[in-house]
């Protein structure tokens, strides 16, 4: 057995043990506790440790722009091609895929599987792209849906500056662009993680060392199995991944990469689950509506149930397809052939529905033939 293989099959034995564990843990403060430690204490710590081991330069301050150029596409292609398969623009459910399906969030379904599969270096790469995908999720994301509230009910656009500043700061005060932040200035004075005091370097890498199985674990504890559900979200996120493909694609094949490790990051990146800072800002516009004693009778700016059933469906679909690539990682590193993947995706997505459409058509014209026949017959 390969390397990758056995490492992928740990890695899944532990997502197992996870599953087995969801009996015991039942309540929602449970989950949320052990997220709490994942993203404010072990994640951090992985992040420090991987900055700390290497030298930033200048050329990568590109990676939060590209990051911030795929939620951009990934929100253009979302408005303009669903449509053509049956996503009405301008309602509750349009609205909701177009917060969701750009956004990323690697710490629970990228990050642990980075640092195992290409090491601390670009585990410290994907960490500063993240940054582009955070102005995305806070910032760009929330605007976006203040202004359809304020456009579905009709109201005078107010300024958000305050709402905005008060993102920024919560941006900054995250642990994770804290220990970014902290990390960069360390470095901008020579200072890496040998220089620490032994006691501080010894206490971050054992918080790093909780990470991946936290988060394997953690994988395992919150993943649903609702198969209705699962059926008709599938198909969006095998839209999404398909896209995405194509995006990592035309990137690897049109600026050249130090490493197929960097190929492998550029692939696997974009494919993090969804956010929940939309969602977050989609209940917040839900609290608007409930203060309006009209909301009964105007339409929903966004649908919550369906934001969070992609939320839950997200993190195992896309923890499935990052442990395929990693595991059969020379496959990916040719352009040629991740564009053929995104691709196949599209086509899994497309198929279907033109099916359910031809289906449809061919109903719509026997019921007119039969009718035809019916006045026919009255005819003669």
């Amino acid at each position: 057995m390969s390397i990758a293989l056995h490492k992928t099959f740990s890695l899944l034995l532990l997502i197992v043990i996870g599953v087995l564990l969801k009996r015991k843990i039942l309540k929602e403060d449970h989950k949320n506790g052990l997220k709490m430690i994942i993203l404010d204490l072990a994640l951090p710590a992985m992040i420090f440790v991987a900055l700390l081991q290497i030298e930033v330069n200048q050329d990568l301050l590109i990676l939060p722009i590209l990051a911030l150029l795929f939620n951009g596409l990934m929100l253009l292609a979302t408005r303009y091609l669903l449509p053509f398969f049956g996503v009405e623009n301008n309602t509750p459910t349009m609205r909701t895929l177009l917060l969701l399906l750009p956004s990323l969030a690697p710490g629970l379904s990228c990050f642990p599987f980075i640092v195992e599969f290409l090491g601390d270096e670009y585990l410290a790469w994907a960490a500063l792209a993240d940054i582009g995908n955070k102005v995305f999720v806070l910032i760009i994301a929330y605007l976006l849906a203040t202004a359809w509230f304020y456009k579905i009910n009709q109201l005078p656009v107010n300024s958000n500056w305050g709402k905005i500043k008060g993102l920024l700061i919560a941006m900054v005060r995250e642990p994770i662009n804290m220990v970014i932040l902290t990390a960069l200035l360390l470095l901008s004075f020579g200072i890496n993680l040998q220089a620490l005091p032994p006691f501080l370097s010894e206490s971050v890498l054992m918080l790093k060392n909780m990470m991946t199985p936290l988060v394997l674990l953690y994988i395992g504890i919150a993943v649903v199995f609702n198969w209705s559900q699962i059926k008709m979200i599938w198909s969006i996120l095998m839209f999404r991944a398909g896209i995405t493909f194509l995006f990592s694609g035309l990137l690897i094949a049109l600026i050249p990469m130090p490493s197929e490790a960097a190929v492998i990051l550029a692939i696997v990146f974009p494919l993090s689950a969804c956010s929940f800072w939309p969602f977050a800002h989609m209940s917040a516009v839900k609290g608007m509506e409930s203060l309006d004693e009209d909301a009964e009778k105007k339409e929903p700016t966004f649908d919550l149930a369906l934001g969070i059933n992609v939320l839950a469906i997200s993190l195992p679909f896309s923890t499935i397809l990052i442990l395929g690539i990693l595991s059969s990682a020379s496959y990916f590193i040719h352009p040629y052939r991740v564009l053929m993947t995104g691709g196949v995706f599209l086509l899994a997505f497309i198929i279907p529905k033109l099916i359910q459409v031809f289906n449809t058509k061919e109903i719509s014209t026997l019921g007119f033939s039969e009718t035809k026949v019916k006045d026919s017959t009255i005819n003669d």
